[in-house]
């Protein structure tokens, strides 16, 4: 049985994107898809004394309607210190801060591309490595694809010779699954529900920030608190 996801990049984002990613073979960054603004394509939340905040990287929009991900640039060079220093500020305090502070400032200040979706896949692979995740990381753009929505997760999962597509619960809402069955294709939906929660930082807990906030308070306990490495 071989099996993959197919979904766009986000930069880094929470602990079920990569619960996502562990629990498959491979894991295709599918960034040929729309440039969509205010989502998680280029932010993130972080916890501070103050609230959730978002940490966002600056990006040039153009006025054309099908600007994809993949082609998105950066408009901010200096976005990466910004962010390691909001981190730094909002995380000094937290139990492994010393232990990885070194690691996470390395990360982002050798994160000098140009591309958004070059930034993301960065962090995704070395974020993935930290955590132990052994899963091939392919980008849609080494497929001829179809116009279709569906048929394009199709054609790439019968090029990949996969038996098992995942994708999260949403897709149930406009997914043709007919179209994998015939290729032979099982569809899987993960289940995002049942997290534990962890200590953390500044007052109520909050789930759906980034998975840096996971590595700073927990360190190498991280995975113990995520579901696909316990499979």
């Amino acid at each position: 049985m071989k099996s993959c996801i197919i979904t766009q990049s986000n930069y880094i984002p929470w602990k079920g994107y990569f619960d996502s990613i562990n629990q498959v073979d491979i894991f295709v960054i599918y960034d040929d898809m729309q440039y969509t603004k205010r989502d998680w394509r280029n932010r993130n939340y972080i916890k501070t004394p103050q609230g959730l905040k978002w940490l966002s990287i600056p990006v040039e929009v153009s006025g054309k309607f099908h600007q994809k991900i993949n082609e998105t640039l950066i408009s901010d060079k200096s976005w990466n210190r910004s962010h390691w220093e909001s981190i730094k500020q909002n995380y000094k305090d937290s139990a492994c801060f010393k232990d990885h502070k070194d690691w996470l400032e390395n990360l982002y200040m050798n994160c000098n591309f140009d591309k958004l979706s070059e930034v993301n896949a960065y962090f995704l692979e070395e974020i993935g490595h930290f955590l132990g995740i052994k899963t091939e990381y392919r980008r849609s753009e080494e497929f001829v694809l179809s116009e279709d929505r569906t048929q394009k997760m199709v054609d790439i999962c019968v090029e990949l010779g996969v038996d098992h597509y995942y994708t999260g619960p949403n897709a149930k809402q406009y997914i043709e699954e007919d179209k994998f069955l015939s290729k032979g294709v099982t569809l899987n939906y993960f289940d995002y529900s049942g997290y534990k929660e962890y200590p953390q930082l500044y007052g109520q807990f909050e789930h759906g920030v980034s998975i840096i906030d996971m590595i700073l308070n927990l360190g190498k306990e991280t995975t113990q608190y995520m579901k696909s490495f316990k499979i």
